[in-house]
């Protein structure tokens, strides 16, 4: 193992913190701490950066990799807050309606003042008026930095600082802390409408990564108030926000290497010392960049394949015992712009059976590129990401067996989520002159997620919501793992606390010359 260069060793005399990824969560955390003064280098296998929200070009479309809905920027929101703190101005525009939602007997349209889903549900406007008053205390705690769960002193004293600031407002949360989505829906008497429940269940899916049988009641109150809150388009595609904290990052004297894939996280004595790379997929020759502190973009699984037989025992439990997350079934299209419908929301839900599971091709989120953004497609056209929630084992199993067979299986769910779509938007079909499918292989190719899961684990309980903690004390994880997971503006509230622990546990080392000593 080599040193990588002279640059570094020479920087080891002030705090180099690395980090590995170059996803939302990790550039904002590298960021902030580049802000307070940190040597921060991130490292990123890929040629682009914003991982499971970046944007990749192909025949002149720029497709939306994975997220295509963003919210957070609203006042107090946790981009807006990142936004105001670095000077950043984010490349946005609201979108107004937020998406629309077609249920096998009827459509929605979501937007900030709730109408459409209170005309067709007007029995639930009681429960619409209890969840902005849970969203509302939310939002208002994690723009404090609420650290949860807390994992040190510090933390549960802040906790209780932030609880005693708030109370006792914040005790409305209590009765739903231990509660599910779907009890709270029964508070309401709103569980015999299985349309209703459908509805909701829709919402929770793409924001938890579960469904209201499941889902915390508590977390479910903030994730279920996106539309509320505002859905933006981002120039250019949602890799549009990684560009942004990349340069930020660079105009604050960090820096972001491309094509370095992390191979190793080195130990001693019980502490993270640096990490091998690789130059590119296939480079030979291992190169060392020495660190004080590590903060890996990544999911416990790749954590502990790094660590390798240096990994914390708690951690090699973790990974052992979690259920697996989630994955994706995409295709990305480009489309005829004249052959869809005039005045098309551009982000469409569809949900194809009122009971029974969903995913796998039964619910579909259907993403268009804004008409005013010319640089998404050629004249005349639209890119199009359509996702549905997928296992990830059984593809990688298909594949490993009958390599026919896995790639059957691509064609048939592309053919199965193109028939979902013609039920809700007729004639869509013929618009197509463009297809890419992609399955959790694929995102585990260009994402380097373990099996290709994306957005992080089911909130299914707030204590059983992870922390940012390895089992070393100066190495962190950041991104949709941890509390509170899903979504660009989960994954910056997480890097935020990041940024405070580290912080707080390797305090900035202020050098002092000899001549300002003299003086």
């Amino acid at each position: 193992v080599t040193q990588l260069s002279s640059t570094f060793m020479a920087a080891r005399s002030s705090q180099h913190i690395v980090i590995i990824g170059a996803g939302i969560g990790g550039l904002s955390a590298a960021a902030l701490l580049a802000q307070a003064g940190y040597r921060v280098t991130v490292l990123e296998a890929q040629t682009y950066p914003g991982g499971c929200a970046s944007t990749f070009t192909h025949g002149g479309y720029r497709f939306d990799a994975g997220a295509t809905v963003v919210g957070g920027f609203q006042e107090h929101g946790p981009h807006e807050l990142i936004g105001r703190q670095l000077g950043i101005e984010w490349p946005v525009r609201r979108y107004e309606p937020a998406w629309v939602t077609h249920l096998p007997d009827r459509s929605i349209a979501l937007t900030a003042d709730n109408a459409d889903v209170l005309r067709v549900f007007p029995q639930s406007e009681a429960f619409w008026a209890h969840q902005s008053d849970i969203a509302d205390l939310g939002w208002r705690l994690s723009s404090e930095g609420l650290p949860w769960p807390p994992t040190s002193l510090t933390e549960f004293l802040r906790l209780a600082r932030v609880g005693l600031a708030y109370f006792p407002k914040d005790l409305l949360l209590l009765p739903l802390a231990f509660r599910t989505t779907y009890q709270w829906i029964e508070q309401h008497e709103l569980a015999q409408d299985l349309s209703f429940v459908r509805f909701i269940d829709a919402q929770l899916l793409i924001s938890s990564q579960t469904t209201s049988r499941f889902a915390n009641a508590v977390y479910s109150g903030t994730a279920l108030d996106l539309a509320r809150q505002g859905v933006y388009h981002v120039a250019g595609g949602i890799g549009g926000l990684a560009e942004t904290l990349v340069n930020k990052l660079r105009e604050l004297g960090g820096d972001v290497l491309y094509r370095q894939r992390v191979t190793r996280i080195h130990v001693e004595q019980g502490r993270a010392s640096g990490v091998s790379v690789k130059t590119g997929r296939r480079g030979k020759a291992e190169q060392f960049i020495p660190a004080d502190f590590v903060i890996g973009n990544l999911t416990p699984w790749s954590l502990d394949s790094l660590l390798g037989e240096d990994s914390p025992a708690g951690l090699r439990r973790e990974v052992m015992g979690r259920p697996l997350g989630w994955g994706a079934f995409a295709l990305h299209l480009g489309v005829d712009a004249d052959k869809l419908p005039r005045d098309m929301a551009d982000h469409q839900q569809i949900i194809r059976d009122v009971e029974g599971p969903m995913g796998e091709t039964r619910s579909l989120f259907l993403s268009v590129s804004p008409e005013w953004d010319t640089s998404r497609a050629p004249a005349g056209q639209r890119a199009v990401t359509v996702t549905t929630h997928t296992a990830v084992q059984p593809w990688w199993d298909l594949l490993a067996q009958d390599e026919g067979a896995y790639q059957a299986r691509k064609a048939a769910y592309a053919e199965q989520m193109l028939e979902g779509i013609e039920t809700a938007i007729p004639g869509f079909r013929q618009a197509v002159r463009l297809m890419l499918p992609g399955s959790p292989v694929t995102y585990q190719f260009y994402t380097d997620r373990h099996l290709g899961q994306v957005g992080g684990f089911a909130q299914t309980s707030l204590f059983k919501a992870r922390s940012p903690q390895t089992g070393l004390p100066n190495v962190r994880l950041v991104g949709d793992s941890i509390f509170p997971g899903q979504s660009t503006a989960g994954v910056t509230l997480g890097a935020m606390r990041v940024a405070a622990d580290v912080e707080r546990t390797m305090p900035i080392r202020r050098t002092v010359s000899l001549a300002q000593s003299a003086g």
